[in-house]
């Protein structure tokens, strides 16, 4: 079942008086069957979205569709809105929201009993949504004998058992040790692919969000400002902000001396020197901004492997190395100009060291932004 959001817009009063706009006349389309994740920093607008197309907040004008459905909408003279319990909506929040003094059945089953369903088709259908969730066996259970784990997969075999047309995700991993989330993302992606049901997802997370996601759509001050495929979103961040959210990068002042250079990419001179660059069709000659690099396209070579593509290639000093288990992440200076890299863990770099480093020129991004 599709979703479908439409120039909405939400502002809130802040305490001292002044308008705060939330949702800047978003436009989103969450396709049927699909994983979509709005991700983005505090006050970026994800969940107050989020919690507007389950009916949790009012928007102040705008379309909200889910499958046919018009579910809300505003032009300032007339509102339709259907309430939370006829979205056909099934949530997922970030404490669970499991209930405490319930068994694990119990906590299942709450959903059908709310809807009126005929006492006796619930067992079959609590029973099925736990298998899904392989937590059949476990209906006994007190729900807080559980691990955070099992905890979250009742709350998802909750979010099903009413068979919802959507499911929308609150942070539901946030609250697991680091180890756990690991384990519990790889779980939810796969029964989030067997299910098959179209699901928005929000988090702060990059990880949780390259992982889970079919798309992932970046926010920042109620704005979509990227969308795309976890890759898509990574390698081809459009903005300083996106790339930078996404993770670790390397930003170098540049301008575009050539945008068609022979070799195939974009020609840019930058703080450290020229560097080819991925082209992009609407650079020109003389335009100003940076050069991203992420860490992982910013390599050590020897001295004879420079001489083959000399733009790309720099002389830097070792600073600082830190040790982080399954890579090392190294600082080094460029003349005044500090650089990031990751560096295998197995091969460590001594502070001190003169090193010559190539860029990736795939891996180098001018943006304007």
């Amino acid at each position: 079942m599709e979703i479908r959001v439409e120039k909405l817009r939400k502002t809130f009063e802040s305490s001292e008086g002044v308008t705060v706009t939330a949702l800047n006349d978003v436009d989103l389309t969450v396709p049927n069957g699909t994983v979509t994740t709005l991700l983005g920093p505090s006050g970026c607008g994800k969940t107050t979205l989020l919690r507007c197309i389950a009916g949790l907040e009012t928007p102040d004008s705008g379309t909200i569709r889910i499958g046919d459905a018009v579910v809300w909408q505003s032009d300032g003279r007339s509102t339709t809105s259907v309430t939370p319990d006829k979205r056909g909506i099934g949530m997922v929040f970030q404490t669970y929201a499991i209930w405490p003094h319930m068994t694990v059945f119990e906590n299942v089953a709450y959903p059908l009993q709310s809807q009126g369903v005929p006492r006796s088709e619930v067992p079959e259908r609590v029973a099925q949504a736990l298998k899904f969730v392989q937590l059949s066996g476990y209906e006994k259970r007190p729900a807080t004998a559980l691990s955070g784990g099992q905890q979250q997969r009742v709350s998802l075999a909750r979010a099903i058992v009413s068979e919802p047309r959507v499911i929308l995700f609150d942070e539901p991993l946030s609250n697991l040790d680091a180890k756990l989330r690991e384990e519990t993302r790889a779980e939810l992606r796969e029964l989030l692919t067997r299910l098959g049901i179209t699901s928005l997802y929000v988090t702060h997370d990059r990880f949780e969000a390259l992982a889970l996601s079919d798309d992932v759509v970046v926010m920042q001050s109620g704005n979509i400002v990227q969308r795309g495929s976890p890759d898509e979103v990574y390698f081809r961040s459009n903005t300083h902000f996106v790339m930078d959210f996404m993770g670790k990068a390397n930003f170098l002042k540049a301008q575009v001396v050539e945008a068609e250079h022979s070799s195939g990419y974009l020609l840019a001179q930058t703080e450290v020197g020229p560097l080819l660059c991925e082209r992009h069709a609407d650079l020109k000659a003389g335009q100003e901004g940076q050069v991203a690099v992420r860490m992982e396209f910013l390599q050590v070579v020897g001295a004879a492997e420079s001489k083959n593509l000399p733009a790309n290639h720099v002389t830097a000093t070792v600073t600082s190395e830190m040790f982080l288990g399954e890579y090392r992440e190294v600082d080094l200076l460029a003349g005044e100009t500090r650089l990031h890299l990751r560096q295998p863990a197995m091969s460590p770099l001594t502070p001190g060291t003169n090193v010559e480093l190539r860029f990736e020129p795939s891996g180098c991004r001018f943006i304007t932004a």
